[in-house]
């Protein structure tokens, strides 16, 4: 069903509101299809009776998770930025755990922010328990995957994935970390799971944002193309106040800060670039 320009804008405003998603014309033919599909499941043909239904909280937050998880795209896969991870292993990690050293705090908190079914931090999670015999030998280990889709996070709790998601990944974790199913699925063995906890997070929810303290590692891939730019600011400025003076913020290989937050230093790896105060 067609919407009306000022339904749009009225739908789209709400979305922004809520959780900074921005929706400009260019894309109202996606959010119209989005809309539609949520008023189908719940036999409603009017964009005004949609919308009282999203602003009224009848039923909780419910309607509104599952519009969330229509608008938002979840492309994702374990090892994913090979060169960005090769950097974190090889550059980042090392002089991290020399720097934490030296103010003896034996201890690594990263946050994956719009962790989607949870590949990214797994993959985090692997590489560091690889270390766990060598370089981080009697340290806690803390990493945190948030999302404001509870579909993809109660995924990413379940670890089932399927050929997709482990396209990328090196035969050697795929072997140790996962039991193959027979029906072509990949389950990662509890030991993985249990080093990542997930949680809900709306990243425009400022009073969240503020308490997500002391990280000395932030990835953020692929998430800041939802928002306008006042949202990018807000947000990146939350990444900036929460990550350790020592710590590297990363992006998806094709973004970048320009013209969101000049307080970044950039540091550049071969074949990327991370961020660091």
């Amino acid at each position: 069903m067609s919407i009306s320009e000022s339904n749009f804008e009225i739908l789209r405003d709400f979305i922004y509101n809520f959780c900074g998603i921005y929706f400009h014309t260019g894309r109202k033919y996606f959010l119209e299809s989005r809309l539609t599909r949520r008023m189908e499941a719940r036999c409603i043909k009017d964009y005004t009776e949609y919308y009282k239904l999203l602003r009224s909280g009848a039923e909780g937050p419910g309607e509104l998770k599952q519009l969330l998880v229509e608008i938002t795209t979840n492309e994702t896969c374990f090892f994913r930025n090979t060169q960005q991870i090769a950097a974190f292993e090889r550059q980042f990690l090392p002089e991290l755990v020399e720097t934490k050293k030296k103010i003896g705090f034996k201890k690594l908190r990263i946050w994956s922010a719009g962790s989607s079914s949870g590949e990214e931090p797994y993959t985090f999670a692997m590489i560091l328990m690889e270390k766990r015999a060598t370089l981080l030998k009697d340290w806690i280990i803390e990493i945190i995957g948030t999302d404001i889709s509870e579909k993809v996070l109660a995924q990413a709790r379940d670890g089932v994935y399927n050929n997709y998601s482990v396209r990328n990944m090196p035969e050697f974790y795929r072997k140790k970390y996962f039991k193959e199913e027979p029906a072509g699925t990949f389950t990662l063995l509890p030991e993985v799971r249990k080093q990542v906890s997930f949680t809900n997070l709306n990243l425009f929810d400022d009073t969240r944002m503020v308490f997500m303290k002391s990280f000395d590692i932030i990835i953020c891939s692929n998430v800041l193309i939802y928002f306008d730019a006042p949202a990018k600011v807000k947000i990146v400025q939350h990444y900036y106040n929460n990550l350790q003076s020592y710590g590297y913020f990363f992006l998806g290989q094709s973004e970048s800060l320009h013209s969101v937050n000049d307080k970044f230093k950039t540091v550049h790896f071969p074949g990327g670039f991370a961020y660091k105060k």
